[in-house]
């Protein structure tokens, strides 16, 4: 089984912590697939990147409004180049991880046939805002959803089809403009799927404090405040894997703190095994047996 990391790029044609991705990487190598959707190869300067992009023909015409075509061009080719891929998560260059890969290889093994996509009724107004045509669709399938998440592959396949049985809605959806944050709900709950679907955040974002009218907040200095913000949300939030937007600024050197020595291990039950709990057990239990053989040698030595 293998999860395949579907990378979006289409400014810079880089990814801001890349050598962050490649050491993070190189821990789950064996389970880890990667893809890279690009807008202009020319601009593309990392030989390690021009590895893992997709062929040209998969590359799709995108923009803020109409990035829907990227997705399913990208998301097609990792479903179909490879079936041992199980988990396609939705990436773009300012994304970098924020948990362990031991936490991220449990994650995937215990949810691989699950979708993780935070999803609700649509919280704007539809008649005013155009985003998605919601209007032009019956109430039950007025939706909205988190634009970068996980999905297995039974579900990815049920939207490739969609997408060629429907076209005609399909399409209707896409002209609407940022179909990227309702059109994956509203195929599930045509197809009886939603309810399944684990309804929570998988990619660590700051909306409370945007960085333009259509941006998130950007990490940038790792100071108190960002800090603060990104313990927070990891006390709400049990399956967040990656964190975006993150600046080239962003010390490295905290990241990897966050990254690989903060104490997350959650997941529903709040009590996550990982090789690292199980050493830290192992060596606590070592020290209260010698605690007390030792106190149990003197008091009995004395007799």
């Amino acid at each position: 089984m293998k999860v395949a990391l579907c990378f979006i790029i289409s400014y810079e044609h880089e990814l801001n912590k890349e050598e962050i991705w490649r050491e993070w990487i190189d821990y789950n190598k064996d389970i880890i697939n990667i893809y890279f959707h690009y807008k202009d190869y020319s601009k593309i300067k990392s030989e390690w990147i021009k590895k893992y992009v997709i062929p040209d023909k998969f590359i799709a015409k995108t923009s803020y409004y109409h990035v829907i075509p990227a997705y399913m061009s990208l998301l097609s080719y990792a479903y179909l180049c490879n079936k041992e891929n199980k988990w396609f998560c939705i990436l773009t260059d300012s994304c970098v991880p924020i948990i362990s890969p031991s936490e991220f290889r449990t994650l995937f093994f215990e949810n691989y046939q699950r979708t993780i996509m935070s999803w609700k009724y649509a919280w704007w107004d539809v008649e005013f805002h155009k985003r998605a045509n919601l209007r032009l669709l019956p109430k039950e399938f007025r939706l909205g959803h988190e634009p970068w998440f996980v999905i297995d592959r039974n579900n990815l396949e049920i939207v490739i089809n969609y997408q060629k049985k429907f076209f005609k809605n399909f399409k209707l959806i896409c002209d609407g403009g940022l179909a990227n944050e309702s059109l994956f709900a509203i195929i599930f709950k045509y197809y009886k799927k939603l309810d399944w679907v684990i309804n929570e955040t998988t990619t660590l974002t700051n909306w409370e404090k945007m960085s333009s009218p259509t941006s998130p907040y950007v990490f940038k200095n790792g100071d108190d405040e960002e800090l603060k913000f990104i313990d927070d949300f990891f006390t709400k939030n049990n399956y967040v894997m990656f964190m975006r937007k993150v600046h080239k600024d962003f010390p490295d050197i905290i990241l990897r703190e966050i990254i690989y020595k903060k104490n997350k291990n959650k997941n529903t039950n709040n009590n996550y095994i990982t090789t690292e709990n199980v050493t830290i057990g192992i060596l606590i239990f070592s020290l209260y047996f010698l605690y007390f053989y030792y106190k149990l040698t003197y008091f009995f030595g004395d007799y």
